[in-house]
């Protein structure tokens, strides 16, 4: 049996786009719904509370969308709300992101990993019990990166102030002898060539949307409702920003012209997201 309803995917601004970006290309034929809540990013200062509120109200509007499935594709949005959509939702299916700790464990050589993430991630239960059920013989360093959601929001992906940034944050790692990076935010992916200047080839980059991308496959193909193989994909997007604005954004970050990029103006009123009129 063939679903033509489309996958949700939200994150708190652009990030999301790189876990859509491995959907999009492990699941040729899916519909695919993407929300950028840009009103609110970055998610990682916010409090715990917050981000639950924000996590539900779009969970609520993407199925509005008949939304199938939904990707949570913040690191911070599904350390601190996913739990909480899946008691507040318990009849749809969820796929959450996770810091890349057990395959950094399992490819380092040296028994030190790296882990880039924002605050909220590293203070969630989530993140603790990964180290704790994987890394018991391994040494995981963490470093959060003020300024890098901001840097990736603005387009500013290779700037000196951006190479800075990353200068300040991966250096220590480095010299602390990390021969595995997670990036343990759906951002970083944009600055990979940037990241991997700074780190040299002797570190492993580890970007876990193409897991996302396979488990949110095999949820598809267990509960038997994958789209037709003839099915011609619609993707449209979502913004709590601007729409042109992040338009253009799409077309950059996105193997995407121009015609393949619908984006949608949505608006925050009274705890809610509607459609802009």
């Amino acid at each position: 049996m063939s679903d033509p309803r489309p996958i949700g995917v939200f994150d708190s601004g652009v990030g999301g786009l790189s876990v859509w970006r491995e959907i999009a290309r492990q699941l040729p034929r899916e519909n695919i719904i993407c929300l950028a809540d840009q009103a609110h990013v970055p998610y990682g200062s916010r409090r715990l509370a917050e981000v639950r509120a924000l996590s539900e109200s779009i969970t609520r509007f993407l199925l509005a969308q008949e939304a199938k499935i939904i990707v949570v594709a913040c690191n911070t949005a599904s350390a601190a709300a996913l739990h909480h959509l899946r008691r507040t939702f318990p009849s749809v299916l969820f796929v959450g992101m996770e810091p890349a700790i057990k395959p950094a464990v399992e490819r380092t050589d040296n028994g030190v990993v790296g882990v880039i993430a924002t605050q909220a991630t590293f203070q969630g239960k989530l993140f603790a019990s990964l180290v704790e059920r994987y890394a018991g013989n391994v040494r995981v360093l963490t470093q959060t990166c003020p300024g890098l959601v901001e840097a990736v929001e603005a387009g500013a992906l290779n700037t000196p102030e951006t190479k800075s940034l990353l200068q300040k944050y991966l250096t220590p790692l480095v010299e602390a002898g990390v021969d595995q990076l997670v990036l343990g935010c759906t951002h970083y992916p944009f600055l990979r060539p940037s990241i991997e200047q700074v780190i040299g080839a002797s570190v492993a980059v580890i970007d876990p949307a193409s897991a996302v991308a396979r488990q949110t496959a095999r949820v598809l193909t267990q509960r038997g409702i994958k789209a037709n193989q003839g099915q011609k994909a619609c993707r449209v997007f979502y913004t709590s920003g601007d729409a042109a604005n992040f338009a253009a954004m799409i077309e950059r970050l996105l193997p995407l012209s121009g015609k393949d990029v619908e984006a949608r103006a949505v608006r925050w009123r009274a705890g809610r997201i509607y459609l802009a009129s």
